[in-house]
């Protein structure tokens, strides 16, 4: 099984040069302990937190990562692009990045990052599937003529491609069946989100499993799953330490239209709130656990958060070495497999 890591956000009162250097740590202390997925997701207009936008994020440490590490936007909101504008900027990440890049893509969930972009909140489903559609076409063919609902392209003639071909793999975020089945149709696999329970993914699993047969296309040999992880003396001790790291930004998800709980709930009933989220427990607790979990759905790469805001560069990097030592080794010897590029370059 391969891990990964996703970067998040952090407080605007870190000044940017801090927080920028404590991310080049993150990611150097990552390879170390034997991470190779280095994950971004993407917000825009986030107030008090700051999230570095994924595409130039991910261009400068293209010139930081190992040859078998993998940079993947999970995920960029599609929805909030013109296709043409998106497609060329990935394609060219796709170059600079040495054919390293996986796209992640996903609607978003902030009715208020639609309303400040002026993008229908109503039509992000639609807009979607067209733009990846478009997308697809503008790093395949060499000529493109599309009349959708949103966008026309006459005799348009694509000057990027990717480096990876036919083009990079494509992750599609999805917390809805609709959204499984369209990830089936189009995408190389659907990212799991962090909240669902084994059944829950089984299920899921399940309908895209029947799309992709429907489609004639063969099954992922993986399906990229987000998991909080923490180690402690016992599963008690590793959630009272989870919540002092966490709370705050699970409330701010809360204030900010994720959670389905409401912010007062995370504050007063917290390990109720993300018990699903969270592996927690010793090393061995943990091992058993995503071990269980690997046995009962297909589920490679996992991504963890090492960081979040108000973490220091030294708390986070402490936190990768012991993963490192006391459980990564252990889950690289399971053997579920990976999705892999479309075609190898």
């Amino acid at each position: 099984m391969q891990l990964g890591i996703i970067i998040g956000d952090e407080h605007t009162s870190v000044a940017p040069a801090d927080h920028f250097d404590n991310l080049l740590r993150q990611v150097e202390a990552a390879q170390r302990n034997g991470f190779t997925y280095i994950t971004i997701g993407q917000h825009f207009l986030y107030g008090d937190l700051r999230w570095l936008q994924p595409i130039p994020t991910l261009a400068r440490l293209a010139a930081e990562v190992d040859k078998n590490t993998r940079l993947v936007t999970t995920i960029v909101v599609a929805p909030l692009y013109h296709p043409v504008i998106l497609a060329e900027e990935l394609a060219t990440l796709d170059i600079v990045s040495e054919g390293r890049l996986i796209v992640g893509a996903g609607l978003g969930y902030r009715t208020e990052e639609y309303r400040l972009l002026g993008v229908p909140f109503a039509e992000r489903g639609a807009r979607f599937e067209e733009a990846l559609q478009l997308m697809i076409r503008l790093w395949t063919e060499d000529r493109v003529d599309h009349h959708g609902r949103f966008w026309t392209l006459e005799d348009a003639r694509p000057h990027v491609r990717p480096r990876q071909q036919p083009h990079m793999p494509l992750w599609l975020g999805a917390h809805k069946e609709p959204g499984v089945r369209r990830a089936a149709r189009i995408a190389d696999t659907w990212t799991v989100p962090p909240e669902f329970t084994p059944a829950r993914i089984a299920e899921f699993v399940e309908a895209f499993r029947d799309e992709r047969t429907k489609a004639g296309r063969p099954m992922p040999r993986g399906f990229p799953l987000r998991r909080e992880v923490m180690l402690g003396g016992s599963r008690e001790d590793a959630m009272e330490r989870f919540q002092q790291r966490a709370r705050g930004r699970y409330v701010a998800y809360a204030e900010r239209e994720l959670s389905s709980h409401d912010p007062e709930t995370v504050r007063e009933r917290f390990a109720d709130a993300v018990k699903g989220h969270v592996v927690a427990g010793t090393p061995d607790q943990v091992i058993a656990d995503l071990t269980e979990l690997s046995r009962a759905v297909p589920v490679d790469p996992i991504m963890v958060r090492p960081h979040w805001p108000g973490m220091s560069a030294a708390e986070v990097t402490a936190y990768l070495d012991e993963l490192g030592r006391d459980v990564v080794p252990a889950l690289r010897a399971l053997q579920p497999g990976i999705v892999s590029s479309p075609v190898s370059t």
